[in-house]
């Protein structure tokens, strides 16, 4: 049994993600943004482990969800779901890149971290810049390939945690829209694989996945160069420091 930490587990993909891996007998600590929410993720998934509460629009509340993550012990696998879509530049900067950023720093460092990207990123644009100007340019879909480089810079650095990258596909969530195209299921079937671990394939890291097979990532996520500069200018940003290898 593995203990397992999931961002944005409310509703959508992280709660399916939470649901399966619940299932499969896992022990899963889910996230909410507020107390309404936390209470509503209780009622939906009563065999969860626990419910963590933090507002990562808020960096001071996600440092504290550090901390309360970290006093419930060590987490297998963390899987970095949470993510906002139609949203202003600096709420998609502070959730869907500085926040995975600050947790990941700050956490108890676990076997496995899983990042959610998305297709989307392949028509994003590097502005890792944007992050010290309160990213007012900043869209959804360079979010996502921050956040892809991100992993695999993770995967690169920490050599002793499995780190990945996923596409989970246009799906039919709140996100994607009831006309997504994609397979539901396959929409968190690699999160799950990956967090599960009971399949040797899955002990896999620094993969951009798609359906559990190696996606098409943008080149500009794979330089090292430019992920060394995300982690400086999230470092500047956030006051927090990227911890180095042990």
């Amino acid at each position: 049994m593995a203990r397992i930490f999931i961002t944005g587990s409310t509703d959508g993909l992280g709660q399916m993600a939470a649901r399966e891996l619940i299932e499969k007998g896992h022990e899963v600590y889910l996230h909410a943004r507020n107390a309404a929410r936390a209470e509503d993720a209780r009622h939906a998934l009563p065999n969860a482990t626990g419910v963590l509460i933090a507002d990562l629009a808020d960096p001071e509340a996600t440092r504290q969800l550090a901390r309360d993550a970290n006093a419930t012990g060590t987490f297998d696998t963390v899987i970095h779901n949470a993510a906002v879509y139609r949203a202003k530049g600096p709420l998609i900067a502070t959730v869907n890149v500085l926040a995975p950023y600050l947790l990941t720093c700050l956490m108890d460092r676990p076997d496995q971290l899983i990042y959610l990207s998305s297709n989307d990123h392949t028509w994003g644009n590097w502005k890792a810049a944007e992050l010290k100007r309160d990213a007012p340019d900043l869209t959804y879909a360079d979010s996502k390939l921050l956040i892809a480089a991100f992993a695999l810079a993770v995967a690169r650095k920490w050599a002793a945690v499995r780190a990945n990258a996923i596409d989970p596909g246009w799906v039919p969530t709140k996100m994607g829209g009831s006309g997504a195209p994609d397979d539901l299921q396959q929409g968190y079937a690699t999160q799950v694989w990956l967090a599960d671990g009971t399949d040797p394939a899955a002990r896999i890291s620094g993969h951009y996945l798609y359906h559990k097979q190696d996606g098409k990532l943008q080149e500009a996520a794979r330089d090292e160069a430019r992920q060394d500069e995300l982690i400086r200018i999230c470092a500047d940003v956030t006051g927090v420091t990227f911890p180095g290898a042990e």
